[in-house]
Parts: structure tokens; C-alpha cells; sequence
């Protein structure tokens, strides 16, 4: 048996319906026709990689992330960081397709593969396999076994039950059901290693398969990068001290629609922020006479990325663009003439990053917010 949904009280479904309004907006506005949605969104998947990894101690600059995002290099992450961007990166790419297909069920070796694509770099972590014995999750500082997980000879009939789950529950709100896939398969602790970051991306593929908005505009992961303690903190409270399908899960069911509300703003913050730096980038490129396909790597630099020739070329492609090596690098040579961009390094250790003109536009963005009495102060739900 897994641990069971609660029943929804009017907190949690006043909350639920607030968030569906900034969902909406929120559709609305990626979907229109916009240059720039299309880094926006490619900024967002690097966020969610980057969270849901920092979360595990993998821990890498957000360019760094997007690079590895692109199938590009990064500049100064280790290898072991790397390979796990990359394992999320395939999976969560993935779950992006799978979405896509009309009749799509979860079953047990659709969570195997994927667990095979986050952590199949290092075969100890029996990569796609359900852990061959007991599992103990143990406080790093004291050695104190904090969690034990489902009885292995359980795991196979509860992943079933799970994956099941996950199929037969279209009436529940897909928020409530992400939240509760990501808690159940927490708890049971299925897998050797990757158990954490199996679960965020379960939680996505379930906000996947509804359709309303991407996925990556509505993961919670770079949330939960930026509130770890209140995570682990609540899944302690929630879970004791070992597997018990008993537990109650509305204290995790509140932490998750609150993660959700203040998820839902930052975009909406960020949505709004894109827009102002892109439009301020058109006035500089129509000024400074520069090829327009160089606003999306000054879009990049003014978010605090370093600019490489590969990536830069990458970036490109993704709008449907393709440039060759010299267009590249006679591109970030007018940038950097027009102190529009500034090198750093030489030869193959050479990028670039925003010159001030340049990183004056967001302060100039938040400048106006605060000017217009607008803050980015969300309202809590539960009164934590």
C-alpha cells in the first residue's frame, strides 16, 4: 500500500486554484509568438537541472549547466558533475517526449530507464536496477541513520503499485499527483543511488503529461535547490524514521503548492524581466548595426553567462540558425569592439562577459519594480 492522498480541506484548494490562475497567465504569455521565449525557456531547463543536481552535491555555474544542456562543454565543472548533468539532462529530455505521446503510461520500466539515464555513468549505482538490499539514509554530520527505506522484498510490488498509480488517478489535480508520485517513491527508496533526483523528475513527468503548461515552466526543483532544508525538513516530518504507508502527506502536499505558488511568480517575474532585456538589446543592436542573431548571446551575457565561441554557435542553432566557425568568431570580435562584450582568458581558454552596457540593463529592470512599489514577495498560503 502507498501512502494516500488526504483530503483536500479549503486551504489546500484555495491555494490550488490560485496557482491555476498564474498557470494560465502563464501559458498564455510563453505561448505567444515571442524572439525570446526561446532562451527564456532554455534558461529555465538549466535552472531545473541545475537544482535538482545541487541538490545531491553536484554543483555547477548555471552557464556551465546550460552548456552541458546544449551537448556543449562545460568550462570549469569536474567530470563526475558533468556526467550527471548530463544523465538528468537525457532524462528530463525524455520525459519531454514522452509527453508528447498521446497514449503514454508509466510503467515500472519507464522509471527503471530513466533511473539508467541519470545515474548510468558509475555501474555501482545500479544503474535501472531496484536495489538489491536494505537502504539507510544517514545525517552527513553525525552519522545518525535518519530513514529507512520500504523492505527491499517490497519494492517491486509498490513501484508496480506506484506506476499504476500514476495511470488510473486523472482525477486527481496533476499538482496533487506529481506530489505525491515524488513523495511515495521517496520513501520507498527504490534504487541504490539517484533516489532524490528520480523523484523530481517522476514529479515533472506527471506535470508533463497534463499539457497546460511545459514542464519546464512549472518545475519546483530550483525551488527546492533554494529551500533544501524546509525539503528534507518536511519529508523527516512526513516519513519518520523508516517506510509507513500510514504517514500523513498533508504537510508535504503544503509545502509542495506552496513551492508551486512561488515557482509560478518567479516566472512570471522573469517572464516580464526577459522581455524588458530583450527589447532593450533590439535598441542596441539597431544602434551598434550588429547582426540580430547576436541578441540572444547578449541575452545570455546579461544573465551573468560566459560567453564561448561553441556555445555561442549552439545557441544560435537552437533558433534554427546555423553559422559557421568565422561568423562565429567575427560576431563575438564586433561585440567585443563594441564593448558590448569584454574576452577573458586566451586562445581555447578564451570567452567573453557583458560589458557594462550590458549589465546595466537588469539593474535598470529592477530599478523600475522598485520604482512602481512591485516586489517579488509571494503570498504564503499556510502561515509557515
Amino acid at each position: 500500500m502507498l501512502i494516500r492522498t488526504p483530503a483536500l480541506g479549503e486551504p489546500e484548494l484555495s491555494a490550488l486554484s490560485k496557482i491555476e490562475e498564474l498557470r494560465t497567465a502563464l501559458s498564455r504569455q510563453v505561448y505567444e509568438p515571442r524572439r525570446w521565449t526561446g532562451s527564456l525557456r532554455r534558461m529555465t531547463f538549466a535552472r531545473n537541472i541545475q537544482g535538482s543536481n545541487s541538490i545531491e552535491g553536484f554543483v555547477a555555474s548555471l552557464d556551465d549547466t546550460d552548456a552541458v544542456a546544449l551537448r556543449e562543454e562545460p568550462l570549469d565543472t569536474a567530470n563526475e558533475t558533468r556526467m550527471a548533468l548530463e544523465g538528468y539532462r537525457n532524462a528530463m529530455t525524455y520525459i519531454l517526449q514522452l509527453a508528447q505521446e498521446p497514449h503514454f503510461r508509466v510503467s515500472t520500466d519507464t522509471i527503471k530507464s530513466l533511473h539508467f539515464m541519470m545515474t548510468g555513468y558509475d555501474l555501482a549505482n545500479y544503474p535501472g536496477r531496484w536495489r538489491p538490499g536494505a537502504i539507510y539514509v544517514h545525517n552527513e554530520s553525525t552519522q545518525e541513520i535518519v530513514y529507512e527505506g520500504a523492505d527491499v522484498e517490497e519494492v517491486p510490488t509498490l513501484m508496480e503499485e506506484l506506476s499504476e498509480n500514476l495511470n488510473l488517478s486523472e482525477n486527481e489535480h496533476p499538482i496533487i499527483r506529481g506530489a505525491m508520485a515524488h513523495l511515495n517513491l521517496v520513501m520507498i527508496h527504490p534504487f541504490r543511488d539517484g533516489n532524490g533526483r528520480m523523484s523530481r523528475g517522476v514529479q515533472s513527468m506527471v506535470m508533463a503529461q497534463e499539457g497546460v503548461l511545459a514542464p519546464v515552466f512549472m518545475s519546483i526543483e530550483e525551488y527546492l535547490s533554494q529551500h533544501t532544508q524546509e525539503y528534507y525538513d518536511v519529508l523527516n516530518r512526513v516519513g519518520g524514521r523508516r517506510w509507513n504507508p500510514e504517514s500523513n502527506a498533508r504537510p508535504w502536499i503544503r509545502f509542495v503548492l506552496q513551492a508551486h505558488n512561488d515557482q509560478a511568480h518567479q516566472m512570471q517575474y522573469r517572464y516580464r524581466e526577459a522581455e524588458f532585456v530583450w527589447s532593450r538589446l533590439e535598441r542596441i543592436q539597431e544602434k551598434a548595426g550588429i547582426p540580430e542573431r547576436t541578441i540572444s548571446v547578449l541575452f545570455d551575457a546579461c544573465f551573468g553567462y560566459r560567453i564561448r565561441h561553441s556555445t555561442y554557435k549552439a545557441t544560435v542553432a537552437e533558433s534554427g540558425e546555423v553559422i559557421s566557425d568565422q561568423t562565429a568568431s567575427r560576431d563575438l570580435t564586433k561585440l567585443a569592439a563594441e564593448s558590448l562584450l569584454l574576452p577573458r582568458g586566451e586562445k581555447r581558454g578564451r570567452f567573453y562577459v557583458a560589458g557594462n552596457l550590458i549589465t546595466s540593463i537588469r539593474k535598470e529592470f529592477r530599478d523600475s519594480r522598485k520604482e512602481s512599489g512591485e516586489d517579488k514577495l509571494f503570498p504564503d498560503f499556510f502561515g509557515n
